[in-house]
């Protein structure tokens, strides 16, 4: 028999459904009920895959709640389903169209199904996710106040002084988070213990990439986006990039690859090697972040902190 896949598309009221190969499609709301319902319909199907469409924070009770019923469950990047979607010459969008789009890339692309973070950890990723969007307010706030008038510029250091002080309250409950788990505590130690990496990427990474230590460096170098990709075409040969991935921990990672190039011995010499051979300085950079994912990945898995060559 061919394997069941289901595609959801993940509106705020709505979950709209597809399932292959019998394209059956079917709506439930999205409140408990809806999601309870569900449940009982797919899990006697014991589908392959149960694939649901990122949608702005509104599909991750669903994702949680069907991984939690036991369904293999992965969340899918739209840009890619609209990309897949204008590949098939399907220029209508709908939801039960989006559904059936998003069940139709699954079975074209048979993406990994990975655990879902838990409740903790995905508790300490808003968190940290939040101290990353009140820097960002607060850069853009000091921007303003450089060309503000006085009477606006009064008002933006009231402003500023505010955000300072839930940015620190918001690092105490980061700080008690982490403190209060021995799991990531250990983890948070053996992180911190490579020449390159402080308290705030060692934290970003426990919560936004709890695979770290799971997988081999070529599939969490492309989880972190710092996989290359190469364009070529015949003799034409294009430059390599990076992207995709999760960009909070690639720019995590680039933060920590500038001090590595300076304070870690192992690093500095390895981007000073890349240099002499006339790597672009970005190039070189790159190169440094994901070694340094390499050796992430190797203390976690190991559960051995960082060790000078």
């Amino acid at each position: 028999m061919e394997a069941v896949v289901v595609g959801i598309d993940v509106s705020k009221q709505r979950l709209d459904f597809h399932i292959l190969p019998t394209n059956e499609a079917f709506v439930e709301g999205r409140d408990a009920a809806g999601i309870e319902a569900a449940i009982v319909r797919l899990v006697p199907l014991n589908p392959r895959i149960v694939a649901v469409e990122a949608t702005g924070g509104f599909e991750t009770v669903v994702a949680a709640s069907l991984s939690a019923a036991g369904l293999p469950v992965v969340v899918v990047n739209p840009a890619q389903i609209r990309a897949f979607a204008q590949a098939l010459g399907k220029r209508a969008k709908t939801d039960p169209i989006d559904a059936a789009v998003i069940a139709q890339f699954v079975v074209a692309t048979n993406p990994e199904v990975r655990p879902l973070p838990d409740a903790e950890t995905q508790a300490l990723a808003d968190l940290v996710a939040r101290r990353r969007q009140i820097i960002q307010m607060i850069v853009a706030e000091r921007q303003r106040q450089k060309r503000a008038a006085a009477r606006p510029a009064r008002s933006i250091a009231r402003l500023i002084k505010a955000l300072e002080k839930e940015l620190t309250s918001v690092d105490q409950d980061i700080d008690e988070a982490v403190r209060g788990s021995p799991v990531w505590r250990e983890k948070e130690d053996l992180l911190s213990s490579v020449p390159g990496i402080g308290q705030t990427i060692a934290r970003t990474i426990i919560a936004e990439l709890p695979e770290l230590g799971a997988l081999d460096r070529r599939q969490v170098a492309a989880l972190s986006g710092l996989a290359p990709w190469t364009r070529q075409s015949g003799q034409w040969r294009g430059k390599s990039f990076i992207g995709g991935g999760r960009s909070s921990v690639r720019a995590a990672l680039f933060m920590g690859a500038m001090t590595a190039a300076r304070r870690n011995p192992q690093l500095k010499a390895f981007h000073t090697r890349l240099i002499a051979a006339g790597k672009p300085k970005m190039v070189a950079l790159i190169a440094v972040a994901r070694k340094l994912l390499t050796i992430l990945n190797a203390i976690i898995r190991d559960n051995r902190p960082w060790q000078s060559a």
